[in-house]
C-alpha cells in the first residue's frame, strides 16, 4: 500500500531565524521580477563525470569524527522540515500526525526491476551501521550528529538501473492531512531532490532510519531520508516515497524556487558564498553550549570530506556547477 500523496509538496532544509524574515521579503520581490540565475545548473546539463573510485580505506575514514556531538535535544529540536512548519521549532512542536507505519516506497524509471516496495522490504538483509556525519546547513549552521542507517548504493542496486540511470531522483510524502505545512505554498510541493548516480552510488551516501541509536522522529524525516554529508543538507531529502532513475538532470525543489542560491550539485564550499551571506564560516551547534552562543568555525570544502568525494568533481567548473 502506497502512502498517501495529494498535491505536490516539497520538503528539507533552509532558513535561519536571523535571515527568515529577510528571506520571505526577498523572494517576494523576486516573485514581482523576472528571476535570475546564475549560469549554472539551470543553464544545462554538466559535463560527464570523472570515473572515480573511492577505497574503502578512504570510505571508512569518512565513517566517524571525533569531533564533539550535537546533543539530541538540539537534533531533534532545530530543523528545517517546511512540511511541518517554517520555524527551527515548529517540526518539533507539531502534532505527531505523520504515520509511518505501514511505509513504502515507489522506485521507477530507468531500471530493470520497477515497483513499489514497502520500507522493511527495501532495507530487508542490509546492515544497519552508525555513521557520524558533519551536518552544514546552506544557512550557515552545522552540526554533528550520529546516524543509524544503510548505504543507498546496498538498496539501489537491487533494483537494477539500467546505462540510461544518469541521476537519481527523490520525492517526499505530500499529504496535508498528515503534514499541516503543506497547505501553505512555502514551495512547490512535493519536495524534490536528486544526485547524479555516481554520487548516490558513493560509499558515503547513507539512507538513514535513525539517529543516537533511536529511529528518526517525525522533525528528523521519519521514516526514512537521505544523508549526503558533503553537500549542503536540503540536499538530504526527508519522508522519501518515490525514487526514480533518470538519464535527464530532474528538477529539485530549492534549485527551481531559486537557482541563482541554491544550485543542483550544493556541495558545501567555502569558496563560493551564497548571495545574500558568507559560506566561509559556521555556526557549530554542538557540545554543551547553548545553540544561540555556539561558536563559529571554518568551513572546510565538501564538508571536510574532500578525500573521499572531490575525485567525483575533477574537472568541474565549482562555481558555475554550486
Amino acid at each position: 500500500m502506497r502512502p498517501p500523496s495529494l498535491p505536490r509538496i516539497p520538503a528539507s532544509e533552509i532558513t535561519d531565524e536571523a535571515v527568515y524574515r529577510e528571506r520571505r521579503r526577498l523572494l517576494g520581490m523576486l516573485a514581482a521580477s523576472p528571476v535570475l540565475g546564475l549560469a549554472g545548473c539551470a543553464e544545462a546539463e554538466p559535463p560527464p563525470p570523472p570515473r572515480a573510485r573511492t577505497s574503502t580505506a578512504q570510505a571508512r575514514a569518512g565513517f566517524s569524527t571525533d569531533e564533539d556531538p550535537t546533543r539530541y535535544e538540539d537534533a531533534t529540536t532545530y530543523n528545517n522540515f517546511y512540511e511541518f512548519g517554517t520555524n527551527k521549532d515548529d517540526p518539533s512542536r507539531a502534532p505527531r500526525t505523520l504515520r509511518t507505519s505501514p511505509w513504502s516506497v515507489l522506485v521507477d524509471g530507468e531500471c530493470a526491476r520497477p515497483g513499489t516496495i514497502g520500507l522493511e522490504d527495501l532495507l530487508r538483509g542490509i546492515a544497519v551501521e552508525e555513521r557520524i556525519y558533519r551536518l552544514r546547513c546552506v544557512e550557515g549552521w552545522s552540526m554533528v550528529i550520529p546516524w543509524n542507517g544503510v548505504p543507498l548504493a546496498d538498496v539501489l542496486r537491487r533494483f537494477e538501473p539500467t546505462s540510461k540511470a544518469k541521476y537519481v531522483a527523490f520525492t517526499t510524502l505530500a499529504d496535508p492531512r498528515q503534514m499541516p505545512g503543506i497547505r501553505y505554498r512555502s514551495i512547490d510541493w512535493p519536495y524534490r531532490e536528486g544526485l547524479r548516480i555516481d554520487e548516490a552510488m558513493h560509499p558515503l551516501a547513507l539512507l538513514a532510519t535513525g539517529l543516537y541509536g533511536k529511529p528518526l522522529p517525525q522533525q528528523n524525516g521519519a521514516p526514512l531520508r537521505l544523508v549526503v554529508p558533503w553537500k549542503y543538507g536540503f540536499k538530504s531529502i526527508k519522508s522519501i516515497v518515490a525514487i526514480r532513475f533518470t538519464e535527464r538532470m530532474p528538477k529539485t525543489a530549492w534549485n527551481e524556487l531559486q537557482p541563482s542560491e541554491y544550485g543542483f550539485f550544493a556541495n558545501v564550499n567555502p569558496a563560493v558564498d551564497h548571495p545574500r551571506w558568507s559560506q566561509k564560516t559556521e555556526r557549530r551547534i554542538a557540545g554543551t553550549k547553548s545553540r544561540l552562543f555556539a561558536a563559529r568555525i571554518p568551513t572546510q570544502p565538501f564538508n571536510g570530506y574532500a578525500e573521499q568525494v572531490a575525485a567525483l568533481y575533477a574537472g568541474m567548473d565549482l562555481r558555475k556547477w554550486y
